[in-house]
């Protein structure tokens, strides 16, 4: 059974119909482009599940056609795939809003299970519960959220980690226990686990409910 339309954005032909293959063995239905320009117009078109984006994309690269999408205020979940192994540009991705980042080479079994992660994020439970710490709101169920009654737009990624927290109020989880939990792996290194966080309260403004516990990780309080 199909899981969804996957756009892969990659300008390797060889890398893309690799990348290709492996997802349509997991069951998803791919659409390939070459450029950010066409890749925008197919995000339009197609409205897939998910995208596998290529950061260096010829004319448009890949950090703009996320910046687009956002700005559109279009949360459609993004991977990112580079062949710069760069602090920088890794944390620049997820600032964006991507929900991941795999560098080249890569295993494209890994990309596959990456992909199923991120959706798995993004969809959640088919059924869930109302989370509140202070003046943030969650509905688990149906993947919104609310800042002192204004709805506030969330990546999955972003969602999963801040509902983590809200799970359970005051107890404090360090960086490791956050990328476990949440994203399932620690390969993304403990300083995306910062960014995130940062990019939360910069949407949630004095509304956050994220505490910083020196030495050991964060938490959410109520004020």
């Amino acid at each position: 059974m199909e899981r969804g339309l996957v756009l892969v954005v990659e300008d390797e032909p060889a890398i893309s119909e690799l990348v290709s293959l492996y997802l349509k063995r997991d069951g998803f239905g791919v659409h390939l482009e070459s450029d950010g320009a066409a890749a925008l117009a197919a995000v339009r078109r197609l409205k897939p599940v998910a995208i596998v984006l290529d950061v260096g994309l010829p004319g448009m690269n890949g950090i703009e056609v996320c910046r687009t999408l956002r700005a559109a205020d279009d949360w459609t979940p993004v991977l990112f795939v580079t062949a710069r192994d760069d602090e920088v540009d890794r944390l620049l991705g997820l600032e964006l809003g991507a929900d991941d980042y795999i560098t080249k080479p890569f295993s494209p079994r890994e990309l596959a299970a990456r992909v199923r992660t991120v959706l798995r994020r993004a969809s959640g439970p088919v059924a869930g519960s109302v989370l509140e710490v202070g003046a943030v709101r969650l509905d688990v169920g149906q993947r919104r959220s609310w800042a002192a009654g204004s709805e506030v737009s969330l990546t999955s990624t972003e969602f999963d980690l801040l509902a983590h927290l809200m799970r359970h109020p005051r107890q404090v989880f360090s960086r490791e226990q956050l990328l476990s939990s949440v994203w399932g792996y620690a390969a993304l290194g403990t300083r995306t686990v910062d960014v995130h966080i940062a990019q939360l309260r910069a949407k949630l403004r004095d509304d956050s409910p994220i505490r910083t516990v020196r030495g050991v990780g964060y938490s959410a309080d109520a004020q």
